[in-house]
C-alpha cells in the first residue's frame, strides 16, 4: 500500500511525545514490510525540510504553530497526485479536517482528544479556540473510519457522536527487549519518579504535594522532562520545603530514562486524561510499579492492585497513601513489578503494526 500520514510532528521534533513514538513504531514497521509510507508534518528552526526516518519519507512544512496553515496547500500542490491508497490523519492536537482535502480514502488515528482538559493547560482564549476546533469533528469525520489506541478514546469519540462501529481499537506496544527488569539496580531507599513533559495539564503538582505529605525521611522524588511549567513546579517544591528530596533532571536521554525506571520504586503519573500512557508500560516492562490517576487511558495501562495503584484524580491523600504503601513495603514493590512485567509482555509493537496493516487494507478496499 501507499500511505500518507499527516501529523503535526515527527519523532525528531524537540516537542515530540508519545504520539510520535506510537506513529513511528507502527508505520516504521509497515515501511520495513514493503509499504510506501510518507509523512507530512511540521518542522522547527533549522530542521531539514526532507528526511527519511525509519524508512518513512518525511516532508516538513511550517512549524508547530504554522503547520495547519501550510499542510493542506502542500498536500494539494506536492502530494495530491501521488496516488496514495489511504491518507491517515493522526489527530493528537487539533483536527486538520483532512476528509475535506480530496484524498481517495481517509482514516483517522486518535491517541486522545483534549476536550475540556485544554482549559487546564493554556490561557482561556487559546483553550477556547482548541475546544472550538474539536467541535466540528462529528460533522466532518462522521463517515471516516477511526483507529483509537484505547477503549477510553473510543468511548470519548462515541460520546461525541462518531458511530462506534466506525472505530477500531488497537492498543500500542512496548519494547520489552529494551525495557527489562534489573532488580539489583533498584535504589536502596524509596524513589518515586515522573517522566514526561512538564505541562500544566499533566498535573505534576499533585505528585509533589502528595510526596510532601508522605513525610518519609529517606524517600526521594525525581522529575525528568522539560516544559513551560517547570519553573512553577520548582517554586512549589521550594514552598513545601522539600529541599534536595525533590530533584528536577530536565531532559534525559533514553539510556538515563531506562536507568531511572529501573532505579525507581514507583512511577507516578497523574494526568486527568491520556490516550494510553506508554510510560506506564515502559515502567511495567522494567518491573516497576505505577501509581496513576484513575483517568481515561491511564486506567487501561495500570491494573489497580496488580501492577500498581489507581487513585481518584486530584485526591492527594489517596495519592500519598499509595506512595506510603510503596515506600514501606519492598516486597510489595517486587510483587507489583513482577506482575507488571508479565502484563507488559502481552503488548508488542509487532502486533499493533500487524493489526494496523489489516485495518488499512480494509479501508483501502
Amino acid at each position: 500500500m501507499r500511505v500518507l500520514l499527516v501529523n503535526w510532528q515527527d519523532r525528531e521534533n524537540p516537542q515530540a511525545g508519545g504520539a510520535e513514538i506510537h506513529l513511528h513504531e507502527i508505520f516504521g514497521r509497515l515501511a520495513a514490510r514493503g509499504h510506501e509510507i510518507t509523512l507530512l508534518c511540521g518542522g522547527w528552526a533549522g530542521a531539514p525540510p526532507r528526511v527519511t526516518l525509519d524508512g518513512i519519507d518525511v516532508h516538513r512544512v511550517g512549524t508547530r504553530y504554522t503547520f495547519e496553515l501550510h499542510a493542506r496547500s502542500y498536500y494539494r500542490h506536492v502530494l495530491h497526485d501521488a496516488g496514495y491508497d489511504v491518507l491517515v490523519e493522526d489527530i493528537n492536537k487539533v483536527p486538520l479536517y483532512t476528509p475535506r482535502w480530496g484524498a481517495r480514502r481517509v482514516m483517522a488515528l486518535v491517541p486522545h482528544l483534549f476536550g475540556t482538559t485544554v482549559f487546564q493547560e493554556v490561557a482561556f482564549p487559546m483553550a477556547a479556540l482548541v475546544w472550538a476546533m474539536e467541535r466540528p469533528l462529528v460533522r466532518v469525520y462522521r463517515n471516516t473510519p477511526f483507529e483509537a489506541i484505547s477503549e477510553s478514546t473510543a468511548a470519548d469519540l462515541a460520546a461525541r457522536g462518531i458511530p462506534r462501529e466506525h472505530i477500531r481499537v488497537i492498543y500500542p506496544g512496548i519494547d520489552s527487549v529494551t525495557y527489562t527488569p534489573r532488580p539489583e539496580a533498584r535504589a536502596p531507599e524509596p524513589l518515586f519518579v515522573y517522566l514526561g513533559r512538564l505541562k500544566r495539564y499533566k498535573r505534576v503538582d499533585l505528585i509533589i504535594r502528595a510526596f510532601a505529605a508522605l513525610d518519609h525521611p529517606t524517600a526521594k522524588l525525581l522529575i525528568a522532562g522539560t516544559g513551560d511549567h517547570r519553573g512553577e513546579l520548582e517554586r512549589l517544591a521550594r514552598s513545601l520545603d522539600l529541599g534536595d528530596r525533590v530533584g528536577f533532571l530536565g531532559f534525559i536521554d533514553d539510556r538515563r530514562k531506562l536507568a531511572l525506571l529501573r532505579e525507581a520504586w514507583a512511577l507516578a503519573f497523574t494526568s486527568p486524561k491520556e490516550g494510553w500512557g506508554i510510560t506506564n508500560f515502559e515502567a511495567a516492562a522494567c518491573a516497576t510499579p505505577v501509581i496513576a490517576s484513575d483517568s481515561p487511558g491511564l486506567r487501561e495501562s495500570v491494573r489497580d492492585g496488580e501492577t500498581g495503584f489507581l487513585v481518584p484524580h486530584g485526591d492527594i491523600p489517596a495519592l500519598t497513601n499509595a506512595m506510603r504503601r510503596i515506600a514501606t513495603d519492598p516486597a510489595l514493590v517486587a510483587a507489583l513489578g513482577e506482575r507488571g512485567r508479565r502484563f507488559a509482555e502481552r503488548f508488542t509493537w509487532e502486533a499493533a503494526a500487524h493489526r494496523t496493516e489489516e485495518h488499512l487494507a480494509d479501508v483501502a478496499r
